[in-house]
């Protein structure tokens, strides 16, 4: 009997360790249950920022947007809060400005106050956006919006999604459509894992960039569509006196298994690029539809800064408008005096990219600051136009064979 007593105990025992070792489901709180309605109608922000307080205050869960579409203006993350937008469910941002408070942060290189994004996740860690749902930023709407003015002063479109200092963060599966600016904002942050995104804007929504990645360090992009009305990608690091300030390098990024459609740029770096951006590998990725510039970097005499040991490997081009565009004076519009230390750009691999293209591109540096040590590995392409090359030194292009161009394949100035 004793026996038989101790095996029971035993296994009652064993049993409440490995109930107990099992990690219990992170509880949902659903949207609807503080009064969010998936109408098309209702203005929602306080409901869903209710939930998301709750939440947190709770000890952590997902707050999960259900199927409906639910317009909102910007809400803000709280400690260990995951969100979940289920497949039908769309949050969609307000065209309202007042809506959307503005807040510390950085737009276009230079830290200031700025318009807040409709999603904003604030010096978080250890969490997740996840779903097949939609985030909506209204961006069709708002191109035609006269925008509001407070103290004469004209205010931002918001980011779709905003990640300032934050840590480990995982965003997979969702649906980004229609930002008003640009999509993904990734600020400060490090640990980032990006992947199975679908992110379109309309051909005429300006600035609206599918992911920029700022000053921020082990990013790891992968799997995800992107067509829209600028760069698909752009990494930056802060501009000119601000970025130089600041001095916080973008680094340790990895992008592949990628398909970028329509965009001015591919993968872009720059053009803030003032605190560095260095050890970046983009492969095995299809770029296609007129995709303005696949491999492109942007600079201008006022950054400083320095761009190196960046990587394009294994990459299709399919009837893109150019195959490579390196600019250190690009979009020189009512341009800043040079900075003391001029930008640099050194030791790019550009390996087994080809494809067919209406013109090779080019690559022009500066007369004090040349792009140096570009090197060219099993590359084929296929255009109308030449290479047109321009305050360039250590470049070796016996790696890169030029088809069907009438005239010079290779043009220096």
């Amino acid at each position: 009997m004793k026996k038989i007593l101790f095996l029971i105990c035993f296994f009652i025992g064993m049993t409440s360790l490995v109930y107990a070792a099992k990690p219990h489901p992170p509880k949902e709180y659903l949207i609807t249950l503080f009064g969010a309605k998936g109408d098309s109608a209702t203005l929602n922000t306080k409901a869903i920022q209710a939930c998301i307080d709750k939440c947190s205050a709770d000890g952590g869960g997902t707050v999960v947007i259900p199927k409906g579409v639910f317009i909102s203006g910007a809400i803000f993350l709280k400690n260990n809060v995951n969100i979940l937008i289920e497949k039908d469910g769309t949050l969609k941002g307000s065209v309202n400005q007042n809506d959307y408070p503005q807040i510390e942060t950085r737009w276009e290189g230079t830290e200031r106050i700025w318009t807040a994004a409709l999603l904003n996740a604030e010096s978080l860690k250890n969490f997740s956006l996840t779903g097949e749902g939609t985030i909506d930023g209204s961006g069709d709407i708002w191109r035609v919006k006269k925008l509001e003015a407070s103290h004469n002063k004209r205010l931002g479109r918001p980011r779709l999604i905003g990640i300032q200092n934050c840590e480990n963060v995982n965003i997979e599966g969702l649906r980004i459509h229609n930002q008003a600016s640009w999509g993904l904002f990734v600020l400060y942050s490090t640990d980032v894992a990006i992947k199975g995104l679908n992110i379109t804007a309309d051909h005429n929504i300006p600035s609206s960039d599918g992911i920029d990645i700022d000053s921020s360090n082990k990013i790891h992009i992968s799997d995800t569509f992107i067509d829209v009305n600028d760069d698909c990608i752009s990494i930056k690091s802060g501009k000119d006196e601000d970025g130089r300030r600041v001095n916080r390098p973008s680094e340790n990024i990895l992008i592949e298994n990628c398909h970028f459609a329509y965009g001015h740029g591919g993968v872009a770096m720059g053009s803030e690029m003032s605190g560095g951006i260095r050890n970046v590998e983009i492969r095995n990725c299809i770029i296609d539809s007129q995709n303005w510039a696949p491999i492109r970097f942007k600079s201008q005499p006022s950054r400083g800064g320095i761009v190196e040991n960046i990587t394009y490997r294994d990459i299709t081009l399919n009837n893109t408008r150019k195959a490579f565009e390196f600019n250190m004076a690009w979009r020189m519009i009512n341009p800043k005096p040079p900075a003391k230390k001029l930008p640099i750009v050194r030791n790019i691999k550009i390996i087994n990219v080809s494809g067919t293209v209406d013109s090779v591109g080019d690559m022009s540096g500066l007369e004090n600051s040349p792009i140096l040590g570009v090197t060219f590995e099993n590359c084929n392409i296929t255009a109308k136009k030449g290479f047109t090359l321009k305050h360039v030194n250590d470049l070796d292009i016996s790696g890169l064979t030029i088809n069907g161009v009438t005239g010079e394949a290779i043009i220096k100035e």
